[in-house]
């Protein structure tokens, strides 16, 4: 049988091992969390700039068929490109400024009764500040018709 002075010498050794895994353990699980919240938050930031970009992809579509229709419905000869480069109004879902640039190209084929016109027009969406800046987002979009 163990003496109760040597069983109390036994315990009191011990003391302090329990503190030191608790301590241990609270500092993995608050690691744990804080790369949890910053996984979160890059997660969220990631999201909303893919719909960003969406948003700017079809605010420059819409800057082409601007540019496109302009074309089409122009009724001089040789048909007209728009003013380049023009800026559409701020109007579009988060704050796009949309930017179409058109150059009209002549074309004589010796077998063909008329001239052909190829147009580049190109559509350039982007929000308000500068390329590398947080939140900022650009889409370029470009078509070659014949007219």
């Amino acid at each position: 049988m163990i003496s109760p002075r040597l069983f109390m010498q036994r315990l009191g050794r011990q003391r302090g091992f329990a503190a030191v895994a608790a301590v241990f353990l609270v500092v993995i699980l608050a690691a744990l969390g804080a790369f949890m919240v910053t996984f979160s938050n890059t997660q969220q930031l990631t999201a909303a700039q893919d719909v960003q970009g969406t948003r700017a992809y079809w605010a420059a579509r819409a800057g082409l068929d601007w540019g496109i229709g302009s074309v089409v419905a122009s009724t001089t000869v040789p048909p007209a490109c728009p003013t380049s480069p023009t800026t559409l109004a701020t109007v579009f879902d988060g704050g796009f400024s949309v930017t179409v640039t058109c150059a009209r190209t002549d074309f004589v084929e010796a077998s063909a009764a008329a001239n052909r016109f190829m147009f580049r027009i190109e559509a350039l969406a982007h929000t308000a500040g500068s390329p590398g800046s947080a939140g900022y987002v650009e889409r370029s979009l470009s078509v070659v018709m014949e007219r």
